[in-house]
């Protein structure tokens, strides 16, 4: 009866996303919810998310009264969950009133439908606290106890986690939806920064993000430090991207790299500013190589214990290096796994100067320009 209700309702459903973090898997999430979008312009989506991670969803600074635009493109308003400060203090009374000041804030948007598209207990828990009038989520979820909360389970089949999102998203709104172009906020004072930024470059340049999730994930750096020295001997600035001008693994990049490489640090506001405008991105599985990508930028994808089957550069001209050995392997190890130490840079740098290549077409675009 519920789903005849979703399905044949004239008036625009309210939809509310919950994927609270982090980068790389809200950007892997965006495909399904631009595609719903795409179907359904009309329609109200809201998103809950880390405040840490909004800056993919809504520009630093706009106006969240205004109608969807530029500076936020996608959703009609996001909600903090800010999860990281109630890990600090659980069982606060802070914590308490916040958590209950957030489950009545989503309740006052009266959604007809919740998706769960992180799995997680924690945004389960987000999700049933909506008090949306369906709730659905994976049947097989991250994190198991979570399918307990869930009024509708949802088998993907899929191989990779951008298409597993427009499968779960598709059938809890009763329809078939196929990865969308991600449009990603217009962030004015970010855009005057990049222009700075790249206008103290002087040239074309790379990007590269040298850390990750967990250290199995992480190439070294002063691998990374020589491949940024070979693309300089090709006419290419490198811009390491990093938290702080602190980052320990950004500046041994910059260290090896004998002074062709330039640490960055930015906001994710700045970072899309800046990946928008590079000739290329290079680095493991983490979230800036998938902002590349939505972003539809050339990628030199760097894998070893993650599978890039599931969770390679989706939508982009890419190269991803993985050696044989390698396994899937989702342990947070401190140590580069071993696999990944096989990766010579003379295979990056190879891999990178082909995709500085321009596509055989551009160059007959030019000519008929």
């Amino acid at each position: 009866m519920e789903e005849d209700r979703l399905r044949g309702a004239e008036r625009s459903l309210r939809v509310l996303i919950v994927r609270i973090g982090a980068l790389g898997d809200v950007l892997h999430a965006l495909p399904a919810v631009a595609a719903l979008r795409e179907r359904h312009p009309e329609w109200t989506i809201d998103w809950a998310i880390e405040p840490v991670w909004s800056e993919l969803l809504e520009a630093r600074g706009s106006d969240s009264k205004q109608q969807r635009g530029a500076a936020r493109p996608l959703v009609d308003l996001w909600s903090p969950v800010p999860t990281r400060e109630w890990k600090k203090k659980p069982l606060s009374l802070q914590t308490l009133r916040e958590i209950a000041a957030m489950s009545n804030n989503l309740r006052h948007g009266e959604y007809d439908l919740c998706v769960d598209m992180q799995g997680a207990i924690r945004s389960a828990v987000v999700g049933r606290l909506a008090g949306a009038g369906k709730f659905s989520g994976p049947a097989v979820p991250r994190e198991r106890p979570a399918e307990w909360l869930y009024g509708q389970r949802i088998p993907v089949t899929t191989a990779h986690v951008v298409e597993q999102g427009c499968e779960l998203v598709g059938a809890a709104v009763g329809e078939t939806l196929h990865p969308a172009k991600v449009s990603l906020p217009i962030d004015e004072a970010a855009e005057r920064w990049c222009d700075e930024v790249v206008a103290a470059t002087g040239g074309p340049f790379v990007m590269m993000a040298p850390t990750a999730g967990w250290g199995a994930k992480v190439w070294p750096a002063e691998r990374y430090g020589a491949v940024a020295a070979e693309l300089a001997r090709a006419g290419y600035s490198t811009l390491v991207n990093s938290a702080s001008m602190e980052d320990e693994t950004g500046s041994r990049v910059v260290e090896a790299s004998r002074g062709a490489a330039k640490l960055i640090p930015c906001s994710i506001g700045q970072m899309i500013a800046l990946v928008r405008r590079s000739a290329l991105m290079i680095a493991g599985d983490t979230g800036p190589l998938h902002l590349a990508a939505a972003l539809e930028r050339p990628v030199v994808g760097l894998y070893g214990p993650t599978d890039p089957a599931r969770n390679g550069p989706y939508g982009t001209r890419s190269r991803v290096l993985r050696h044989g050995s390698s396994r899937r392997d989702h342990t947070r190890k401190a140590e580069t796994e071993a696999g990944l130490l096989r990766i010579t840079s003379g295979e990056v740098i190879m891999a990178a100067l082909e995709l500085l290549k321009p596509p055989p077409n551009a160059e007959q675009d030019k000519v008929k320009e």
